[in-house]
Parts: C-alpha cells; structure tokens; sequence
C-alpha cells in the first residue's frame, strides 16, 4: 500500500513513456520506493491502471520486471 494518494501525472509525460513503448527505446528513469532512490536504465513493457492509480510496467537491466507508480518517478529521459 501506498502512504501518499496518487497523484496524476502531466499528459505529456504519460505520452513520453506511450511513446518509448511503442518503439521498444530504453528510459534513464529515477525513482523512489519505499524510502530507496533508483536510478536505472530500463526497459518500459506496459502501462497500467489499477485503483485510480497509473503504473509503468518495466524490465531492468538484469531483467527483472517491475511495477513503478508514475507519480514516484522523479526524472525521465531517453537513454543513449
């Protein structure tokens, strides 16, 4: 569970990551979760909605899938 109601990202963001999906291009994403800041290269695979709440669903470098909450992310760009 989450300890701050979601809160909905800018439309030009969302279609950022649309957009890297669609073009299988990788994101230099950082984020926090649960009191841990990462900062990863990464795959995005989906994007989800679920409670209200908006999603990427994405693969690390080692291949591992993860499910990030959009308004936790703190920078994205398109990596090299």
């Amino acid at each position: 569970m989450h300890d701050k109601p979601y809160q909905p990202i800018a439309c030009v963001n969302y279609e950022l990551f649309e957009v890297a999906i669609l073009r299988k291009r990788l994101l230099h994403l950082v984020w926090s979760e649960d009191n841990v800041i990462y900062d990863q290269t990464v795959t995005p695979v989906n994007l989800e909605t679920k409670q209200g709440e908006e999603f990427l669903i994405l693969r690390d470098a080692q291949g591992a899938s993860h499910r990030v909450r959009l308004d936790r992310i703190r920078h994205v760009t398109e990596a090299a």
